[in-house]
């Protein structure tokens, strides 16, 4: 049998088994290492016997996210064409970084790059990187905001570094992810320049406190940090308000949209995010709504010059795409796969109308999981999703705080996968609804683990 032969049998297998096999991995670390050699193998052994060794001991270990019922973090599935062109991605092995290491990795991710301004109703000249994750789509965003406010003040940071440079302000909602601030200790700008914002609303920025953050240091070069999509209950800033007055004031607006901004291709959700298309820049995940393969996250900014500024790395050995676009130009990495792809052959099967269909169809899922399990006697409604998620408390006959114990109960039912969380010092269960393939009766199951487990859990 040949190699790949084999890996595509275990990959229709776990497949196979979404519906049935446990969401929550139930292997121990134990179990994972006993198919493999104990010790780094003095002979090589056989293809073959590899992958069927290293699918082994994968098994206990794999989570379900893939299927219907992973309601945890914000993951979503892969979808068919998706996955299939992920796979050709790794038969191909192309260094997709230049035109000429790979002129159908350029191409066709000038394709997709297309599309996906269009499907996010972002300006059609705007630039875009397709990196990692929305960690690196923050750095990358970031790189060219920190070149766009320096170079207003004179500064090359490029050349002249950070060293004596300008002090950067970053007004940051103060729900922002933890990613953004990451980003910002990786550019050297470090966690202290975040100036953190509210409102007198849960999760938002309000334009008074905006405006008086920007009024404190007038002269500052700035970074604004809205959100499309806070982690906990999918609350968006009012781009349409505040966009213009930061950038009255000479701010860089980024928006964290790792899944949020892709509201913006829902008719029925694009109010939610009216306006962020007048943002400078914006980071999101192919990975979550787009359900793509892991890795894909996007960098998007409406100033390519600024971006390539801070990207763009030339070497005497390298060749210029001449008319095609270089990747490298846009992305922080010398070397990476064609992740594009599988962006563009999911934008590709699902259409406009797919596109949307599928985003608002995990935004009713969302809000018919809170429904059903705020319904059963010792939960509480926290956040009704008004995207696609939302926050529920649990509680003890006595009142006490069992949360964290009756998603614990759900988790090892097998049926479905969630996590905790903390809002206003409570803990919390969060519900995160971003895959292709949930289904009505998922959402079934996934109510009735939760009142089964909550019921045991109170007794």
């Amino acid at each position: 049998m040949d190699t790949l032969d084999i890996a595509f049998a275990e990959a229709r297998r776990y497949l196979a088994s979404l519906d049935t096999r446990p969401v929550a991995s139930r292997g121990t670390p134990a179990d994972m290492r006993l198919p493999l050699p104990a010790q780094f193998p003095d002979r090589g052994i056989p293809a073959n016997d590899v992958v069927r060794a290293i699918a082994a001991a994968a098994d206990p270990g794999l989570t379900g996210n893939a299927g219907g019922r992973f309601f945890a973090w914000v993951k979503g599935g892969a979808l068919p064409a998706a996955l299939a062109t992920d796979i050709m991605c790794s038969a191909w092995d192309q260094n997709a970084v230049l035109a000429s290491t790979s002129p159908a990795g350029a191409v066709l991710e000038e394709v997709a790059g297309r599309f996906l301004l269009d499907a996010l109703r972002l300006p059609a000249d705007a630039s875009y990187a397709f990196v990692t994750g929305c960690q690196m789509a923050h750095t990358t965003a970031l790189a060219a905001a920190r070149h766009g406010v320096l170079a207003q003040k004179g500064w090359d940071v490029e050349a002249k570094g950070l060293q004596g440079a300008p002090v950067i302000r970053v007004l940051a909602n103060s729900h922002h992810h933890a990613s953004v601030t990451r980003a910002l200790r990786l550019l050297g700008l470090g966690s202290d320049c975040i100036v953190p914002l509210g409102g007198d609303k849960p999760g938002l920025v309000s334009p008074e406190v905006l405006r008086a953050a920007l009024a404190q240091a007038a002269d500052a070069p700035t970074i604004v940090v809205l959100n499309a999509g806070d982690l906990n209950i999918g609350a968006c800033d009012d781009f349409a308000t505040l966009c213009p007055i930061a950038q009255a004031a000479g701010a860089w607006v980024h928006v964290d949209g790792a899944f949020g901004l892709w509201a913006n291709a829902s008719p029925r959700l694009a109010p939610l995010v009216a306006g962020v298309e007048m943002a400078d820049s914006w980071a999101t995940d192919g990975h979550k709504w787009l359900n793509t393969p892991y890795d894909c996250g996007m960098a998007i900014t409406r100033h390519p010059n600024a971006h390539s500024a801070a990207m763009r790395m030339t070497a005497a050995y390298l060749t210029s795409g001449g008319d095609v676009r270089d990747p490298m130009d846009f992305t922080p990495e010398w070397s990476r796969r064609a992740r594009a792809l599988p962006a563009l052959a999911a934008l590709m099967e699902l259409g406009r109308d797919g596109l949307s269909e599928m985003i608002e169809r995990c935004c009713d899922h969302a809000a018919a999981i809170y429904d059903g399990i705020v319904g059963l006697q010792g939960a509480t409604g926290i956040a009704r999703p008004t995207m696609n998620q939302g926050l529920i408390r649990f509680d003890a006959k006595d009142g006490s705080n069992i949360s964290d114990a009756v998603i614990a109960a759900i988790n090892a039912s097998g049926e479905a996968f969630l996590s905790g969380g903390s809002w206003d010092g409570e803990r919390v269960m969060r519900i995160s609804v971003c895959g292709w393939n949930t289904s009505a009766d998922d959402v079934a199951r996934t109510v009735a683990a939760a009142g089964e487990a909550l019921s045991r859990v109170r007794t």
